[in-house]
Protein backbone atom coordinates (compact mmCIF):
# COMPACT_ATOMS: atom_id res chain seq x y z
CA UNK A 1 0.00 0.00 0.00
CA UNK A 2 1.31 3.74 -1.06
CA UNK A 3 1.63 5.99 2.04
CA UNK A 4 0.43 9.43 0.64
CA UNK A 5 1.78 12.75 1.34
CA UNK A 6 2.76 15.73 0.27
CA UNK A 7 5.75 18.05 0.63
CA UNK A 8 5.30 21.91 -0.37
CA UNK A 9 8.10 24.15 -1.42
CA UNK A 10 8.91 27.11 -3.23
CA UNK A 11 11.61 27.74 -5.65
CA UNK A 12 12.85 30.88 -6.73
CA UNK A 13 15.40 31.84 -9.53
CA UNK A 14 16.56 35.10 -11.19
CA UNK A 15 18.64 35.24 -14.18
CA UNK A 16 19.97 38.33 -16.20
CA UNK A 17 21.01 37.92 -19.73
CA UNK A 18 22.60 39.70 -22.00
CA UNK A 19 20.50 39.40 -24.74
CA UNK A 20 16.93 41.25 -25.95
CA UNK A 21 13.85 40.62 -24.40
CA UNK A 22 11.74 39.43 -27.87
CA UNK A 23 15.08 36.89 -28.35
CA UNK A 24 14.73 35.78 -24.58
CA UNK A 25 11.19 35.58 -24.34
CA UNK A 26 10.93 33.65 -28.00
CA UNK A 27 13.50 30.88 -26.56
CA UNK A 28 10.23 29.79 -24.25
CA UNK A 29 7.54 30.91 -27.03
CA UNK A 30 8.77 28.49 -30.25
CA UNK A 31 8.89 25.55 -30.27
CA UNK A 32 12.45 25.20 -32.00
CA UNK A 33 13.92 27.39 -29.80
CA UNK A 34 12.74 25.79 -26.56
CA UNK A 35 13.92 22.53 -27.61
CA UNK A 36 17.43 23.86 -28.17
CA UNK A 37 17.70 24.50 -24.42
CA UNK A 38 14.91 22.97 -22.31
CA UNK A 39 16.75 19.99 -20.97
CA UNK A 40 19.16 19.40 -17.84
CA UNK A 41 21.03 15.91 -19.37
CA UNK A 42 22.47 16.39 -22.77
CA UNK A 43 23.06 12.77 -22.61
CA UNK A 44 19.79 11.40 -22.01
CA UNK A 45 17.57 10.31 -25.25
CA UNK A 46 14.81 12.46 -26.44
CA UNK A 47 11.55 10.66 -26.54
CA UNK A 48 8.41 13.47 -27.66
CA UNK A 49 8.41 17.01 -27.05
CA UNK A 50 5.40 19.39 -28.31
CA UNK A 51 4.53 22.75 -27.41
CA UNK A 52 1.34 24.94 -28.13
CA UNK A 53 2.27 28.51 -26.63
CA UNK A 54 -0.86 30.05 -26.07
CA UNK A 55 -3.43 30.14 -22.86
CA UNK A 56 -5.05 27.11 -22.57
CA UNK A 57 -1.92 25.12 -24.71
CA UNK A 58 0.22 22.55 -23.79
CA UNK A 59 3.65 21.47 -23.39
CA UNK A 60 4.89 17.51 -23.05
CA UNK A 61 8.79 16.64 -23.37
CA UNK A 62 9.37 12.97 -22.02
CA UNK A 63 13.13 11.54 -21.91
CA UNK A 64 14.59 8.26 -21.16
CA UNK A 65 17.78 8.87 -18.48
CA UNK A 66 20.70 6.37 -19.19
CA UNK A 67 19.35 3.92 -16.92
CA UNK A 68 16.20 3.90 -19.51
CA UNK A 69 13.76 5.61 -16.70
CA UNK A 70 11.29 7.52 -18.81
CA UNK A 71 11.13 11.41 -17.46
CA UNK A 72 8.09 13.34 -18.29
CA UNK A 73 6.88 16.56 -18.08
CA UNK A 74 3.26 17.60 -18.94
CA UNK A 75 2.47 21.51 -18.42
CA UNK A 76 -0.57 23.55 -19.35
CA UNK A 77 -0.42 27.46 -19.82
CA UNK A 78 -2.90 29.42 -17.69
CA UNK A 79 -1.77 32.89 -18.73
CA UNK A 80 0.66 34.40 -21.41
CA UNK A 81 1.68 38.35 -21.45
CA UNK A 82 4.20 38.40 -24.86
CA UNK A 83 7.54 39.41 -23.70
CA UNK A 84 6.24 40.31 -20.12
CA UNK A 85 4.86 36.96 -18.21
CA UNK A 86 4.31 33.52 -18.28
CA UNK A 87 2.20 31.37 -15.69
CA UNK A 88 1.95 27.18 -15.99
CA UNK A 89 1.43 24.47 -14.76
CA UNK A 90 2.98 21.23 -14.68
CA UNK A 91 3.12 17.35 -13.38
CA UNK A 92 5.98 15.27 -13.33
CA UNK A 93 6.50 11.67 -13.79
CA UNK A 94 9.03 8.79 -13.31
CA UNK A 95 7.46 6.33 -15.41
CA UNK A 96 4.24 5.56 -14.89
CA UNK A 97 4.51 7.11 -10.89
CA UNK A 98 3.79 11.04 -10.53
CA UNK A 99 6.28 12.71 -9.15
CA UNK A 100 5.19 16.76 -8.39
CA UNK A 101 2.88 19.20 -9.40
CA UNK A 102 3.71 22.73 -9.63
CA UNK A 103 2.53 26.10 -10.47
CA UNK A 104 5.28 28.16 -12.51
CA UNK A 105 5.52 32.08 -13.08
CA UNK A 106 8.34 33.22 -15.44
CA UNK A 107 8.13 37.52 -15.02
CA UNK A 108 10.55 38.91 -17.67
CA UNK A 109 11.31 42.71 -17.71
CA UNK A 110 14.03 44.82 -19.86
CA UNK A 111 16.69 46.13 -18.05
CA UNK A 112 20.35 48.08 -19.67
CA UNK A 113 22.15 45.27 -22.02
CA UNK A 114 19.61 42.97 -21.88
CA UNK A 115 16.32 41.02 -19.91
CA UNK A 116 15.99 40.03 -16.55
CA UNK A 117 13.77 36.97 -15.64
CA UNK A 118 12.02 35.82 -12.14
CA UNK A 119 11.11 32.25 -12.07
CA UNK A 120 9.12 30.96 -9.28
CA UNK A 121 7.88 27.53 -8.80
CA UNK A 122 5.55 26.53 -6.24
CA UNK A 123 5.78 22.51 -6.03
CA UNK A 124 4.13 19.84 -4.25
CA UNK A 125 6.18 16.63 -4.34
CA UNK A 126 4.22 13.20 -3.69
CA UNK A 127 3.88 10.40 -1.91
CA UNK A 128 7.31 10.31 -0.30
CA UNK A 129 9.49 11.36 -3.27
CA UNK A 130 12.66 12.89 -2.03
CA UNK A 131 13.96 15.13 -4.20
CA UNK A 132 16.97 16.14 -2.21
CA UNK A 133 17.23 19.13 -4.36
CA UNK A 134 17.47 18.09 -7.64
CA UNK A 135 14.29 19.90 -8.71
CA UNK A 136 16.17 23.55 -8.07
CA UNK A 137 19.76 21.85 -9.76
CA UNK A 138 17.82 20.52 -13.14
CA UNK A 139 15.81 23.94 -13.70
CA UNK A 140 19.06 25.92 -12.80
CA UNK A 141 20.86 23.66 -15.49
CA UNK A 142 18.50 24.55 -17.80
CA UNK A 143 18.38 27.83 -16.95
CA UNK A 144 22.29 27.95 -17.82
CA UNK A 145 21.39 26.24 -21.41
CA UNK A 146 18.82 28.68 -21.79
CA UNK A 147 21.93 31.63 -20.97
CA UNK A 148 23.78 29.90 -23.76
CA UNK A 149 21.05 29.84 -26.47
CA UNK A 150 20.33 33.15 -25.90
CA UNK A 151 23.63 34.78 -25.84
CA UNK A 152 24.71 32.86 -28.74
CA UNK A 153 25.84 34.21 -31.82
CA UNK A 154 21.83 34.61 -33.49
CA UNK A 155 23.72 34.06 -36.88
CA UNK A 156 24.26 30.60 -36.56
CA UNK A 157 21.68 28.09 -36.02
CA UNK A 158 22.10 27.17 -32.07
Amino acid sequence: MIERSTEHTTLTIERHFKAPLPRVFGAWAVAENKRQWFACHGDWTPLEFQLDFRPGGSESNRVASTDGVVHAYQGRYIDIAPNERIIYAFDMMLDEKRISVSLATVIFAPEPGGTAMFFTEQVVFLDGYGDNGSRLMGTEIGFDNLRLYVEGDETRPN
